[in-house]
């Protein structure tokens, strides 16, 4: 406990010395690491909205705020366009921040369980927003959530073009295997937010872990698996493999990663 207390005081102390001279600075990871895996079943006091429509997103894309709506007496700020690309445990934000100027008008959301690593995305975009004149990464932001309980409090249905699942905890053990992010369950959920044509990519350096996220989509009906030469093609791809914190210690250590896309169906007719 009096480690935790430490840390809190010197990202405290680091915080409070960055914001004197009015700059915007990158934060630096050290003052925000954390336990790299957390029980998403553990309650974690979690702010959440009832529904999707009751979600206010206006403090986290500010500049996509439809000013008529603000008029309105009812309900939050609406958004000029919806969030359509997730990333689903964003960890320090790599990949959305590589994202970002590919897909300079499409909004994407990281979702982070962490309170330190999701506080530090924040300030990271923050940071880069206003580096740029407040002209790029307005299309990015990080909310703490668990993506496992409370996804379509989020996301209407069909609403997403793309969600990314990269690197998350193989739970190696059998009794944890419930914990997986990929799972017959929550493949249902993924495919309620997902629009059809829209994709789900996977990518991690566990081949145990690969091939049962494999089985699990190939099992969905609401799922096919993108073509090998499709997903040689996807920008996305590319940028997933190599940016995001866990790809480049991957890279690092000269290890395997395992990469495989599911493409959402169209609904069968009643």
């Amino acid at each position: 406990m009096a480690g935790s207390a430490n840390k809190r005081e010197n990202r405290a102390r680091y915080q409070a010395n960055k914001s004197q001279d009015g700059v915007a600075k990158m934060p630096r990871k050290k003052f925000y690491r954390q336990r790299a895996h957390a029980n998403p079943f553990s309650d974690h006091t979690l702010v959440y909205p009832a529904s999707p429509s009751a979600m206010d997103w206006s403090p986290h894309y500010p500049a996509f705020v439809d000013e008529d709506s603000s008029q309105e007496a009812a309900g939050p700020p609406r958004l000029r366009k919806d969030v359509e690309i997730v990333d689903i445990g964003c960890g320090f934000g790599g990949l959305l921040v590589a994202l970002a100027p590919l897909f300079p008008e499409t909004l994407m959301l990281g979702m982070e369980i962490r309170t330190s690593v999701t506080e530090f995305v924040q300030e990271r975009i923050w940071a880069l927003r206003n580096k740029s004149d407040g002209k790029q990464y307005q299309n990015a932001a990080c909310v703490r959530a668990n993506s496992m309980k409370f996804l379509p409090n989020f996301f209407r249905k069909a609403q997403l073009g793309k969600i990314f699942i990269c690197f998350p905890d193989p739970h190696f053990k059998a009794r944890k295997h419930k914990a997986r992010i990929v799972s017959t369950t929550l493949n249902s959920e993924y495919a309620y937010a997902l629009r059809p044509g829209g994709v789900v990519y996977t990518i991690t350096d566990v081949q145990a872990l690969h091939e049962w996220m494999v089985r699990h989509f190939d099992a969905h009906p609401s799922f096919e698996r993108v073509p090998r030469d499709e997903e040689q093609a996807d920008p996305c791809v590319a940028v997933m493999t190599r940016e995001t914190e866990e790809g480049k210690k991957v890279e690092r250590n000269q290890g395997q990663k395992f990469v495989a896309l599911f493409r959402r169906l169209e609904d069968p007719p009643w």
